[in-house]
Protein backbone atom coordinates (compact mmCIF):
# COMPACT_ATOMS: atom_id res chain seq x y z
CA UNK A 1 0.00 0.00 0.00
CA UNK A 2 1.14 4.08 -0.55
CA UNK A 3 1.42 3.46 3.41
CA UNK A 4 3.83 0.97 3.51
CA UNK A 5 5.61 2.15 0.65
CA UNK A 6 5.72 5.81 2.45
CA UNK A 7 7.11 4.02 5.88
CA UNK A 8 9.55 2.37 3.96
CA UNK A 9 11.09 5.09 1.63
CA UNK A 10 11.09 7.40 4.90
CA UNK A 11 12.79 5.12 7.26
CA UNK A 12 15.55 3.59 4.83
CA UNK A 13 15.87 7.47 3.41
CA UNK A 14 15.60 6.94 0.05
CA UNK A 15 15.52 10.42 -1.54
CA UNK A 16 12.32 10.69 -3.73
CA UNK A 17 8.51 11.91 -3.35
CA UNK A 18 5.41 9.26 -2.33
CA UNK A 19 2.34 10.07 -4.57
CA UNK A 20 -1.27 8.79 -4.14
CA UNK A 21 -3.57 8.32 -6.79
CA UNK A 22 -6.56 7.06 -7.99
CA UNK A 23 -8.71 7.77 -4.53
CA UNK A 24 -12.59 6.51 -5.06
CA UNK A 25 -13.51 8.49 -2.20
CA UNK A 26 -12.67 11.02 0.52
CA UNK A 27 -11.83 8.22 2.94
CA UNK A 28 -8.83 7.06 1.00
CA UNK A 29 -7.56 10.47 1.04
CA UNK A 30 -7.36 11.02 4.63
CA UNK A 31 -5.70 7.51 5.41
CA UNK A 32 -3.08 9.30 3.57
CA UNK A 33 -2.75 12.50 5.31
CA UNK A 34 0.66 13.43 5.31
CA UNK A 35 1.36 11.73 2.21
CA UNK A 36 3.99 13.73 0.27
CA UNK A 37 1.78 14.38 -3.07
CA UNK A 38 -1.62 13.47 -3.56
CA UNK A 39 -3.69 13.85 -6.81
CA UNK A 40 -6.75 14.20 -5.92
CA UNK A 41 -10.15 14.65 -8.61
CA UNK A 42 -11.98 18.01 -8.19
CA UNK A 43 -15.29 16.47 -7.12
CA UNK A 44 -13.31 14.96 -4.24
CA UNK A 45 -11.72 18.12 -3.66
CA UNK A 46 -15.16 19.68 -2.74
CA UNK A 47 -16.13 17.32 -1.02
CA UNK A 48 -13.01 17.98 1.34
CA UNK A 49 -13.39 21.65 1.64
CA UNK A 50 -16.74 21.30 2.47
CA UNK A 51 -15.74 19.01 5.68
CA UNK A 52 -15.99 20.81 9.24
CA UNK A 53 -13.64 18.17 11.09
CA UNK A 54 -9.92 18.25 11.51
CA UNK A 55 -7.91 16.18 9.38
CA UNK A 56 -5.35 14.35 11.24
CA UNK A 57 -2.16 13.38 10.06
CA UNK A 58 -1.82 9.81 9.20
CA UNK A 59 1.80 9.62 7.73
CA UNK A 60 4.73 11.62 9.23
CA UNK A 61 8.28 10.57 8.26
CA UNK A 62 9.05 10.73 12.16
CA UNK A 63 7.04 7.81 12.75
CA UNK A 64 8.58 6.27 9.85
CA UNK A 65 12.46 6.29 11.25
CA UNK A 66 11.06 4.37 14.75
CA UNK A 67 9.29 2.16 12.48
CA UNK A 68 10.10 -1.55 12.95
CA UNK A 69 10.66 -2.82 9.40
CA UNK A 70 13.92 -4.23 7.62
CA UNK A 71 15.72 -3.28 4.88
CA UNK A 72 14.94 -5.20 1.79
CA UNK A 73 18.18 -6.28 -0.30
CA UNK A 74 16.65 -6.63 -3.66
CA UNK A 75 18.42 -7.95 -6.99
CA UNK A 76 16.20 -7.78 -9.95
CA UNK A 77 15.59 -11.52 -9.63
CA UNK A 78 13.75 -11.11 -6.47
CA UNK A 79 12.48 -7.97 -7.50
CA UNK A 80 10.20 -9.87 -10.01
CA UNK A 81 9.52 -12.59 -7.94
CA UNK A 82 8.13 -10.41 -5.02
CA UNK A 83 6.35 -8.33 -7.50
CA UNK A 84 4.58 -11.44 -9.49
CA UNK A 85 4.00 -12.54 -5.49
CA UNK A 86 1.49 -9.17 -5.28
CA UNK A 87 -0.84 -9.29 -7.39
CA UNK A 88 -2.17 -5.94 -6.36
CA UNK A 89 1.15 -3.99 -7.24
CA UNK A 90 1.11 -6.00 -10.45
CA UNK A 91 -2.10 -5.10 -11.54
CA UNK A 92 -2.10 -1.97 -9.95
CA UNK A 93 1.24 -0.99 -12.05
CA UNK A 94 -0.09 -2.45 -15.71
CA UNK A 95 -3.02 -0.30 -14.65
CA UNK A 96 -1.28 2.64 -14.53
CA UNK A 97 0.87 2.31 -17.27
CA UNK A 98 -2.34 1.69 -19.80
CA UNK A 99 -3.94 4.53 -18.36
CA UNK A 100 -0.84 7.15 -18.08
CA UNK A 101 -0.39 5.85 -22.14
CA UNK A 102 -3.68 6.52 -22.94
CA UNK A 103 -3.82 9.96 -21.03
CA UNK A 104 -0.56 10.76 -22.79
CA UNK A 105 -2.15 9.80 -26.30
CA UNK A 106 -5.28 12.19 -25.32
CA UNK A 107 -2.77 15.38 -24.93
CA UNK A 108 -1.28 14.42 -28.10
CA UNK A 109 -3.84 14.68 -29.81
CA UNK A 110 -5.03 17.69 -27.60
CA UNK A 111 -2.23 19.49 -28.73
CA UNK A 112 -1.85 18.33 -32.45
CA UNK A 113 -5.14 20.68 -32.58
CA UNK A 114 -3.70 23.33 -31.55
CA UNK A 115 -1.08 23.67 -33.70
Amino acid sequence: SVGEIYTYYKKFGHETEVMGASFRNIGEILELAGCDLLTISPNLLEELQGMDETVERKLDPEAAHKADIARLDVSEKSFRWLMNEDAMATEKLAQGIRVFGQDMVKVREIVAKRL
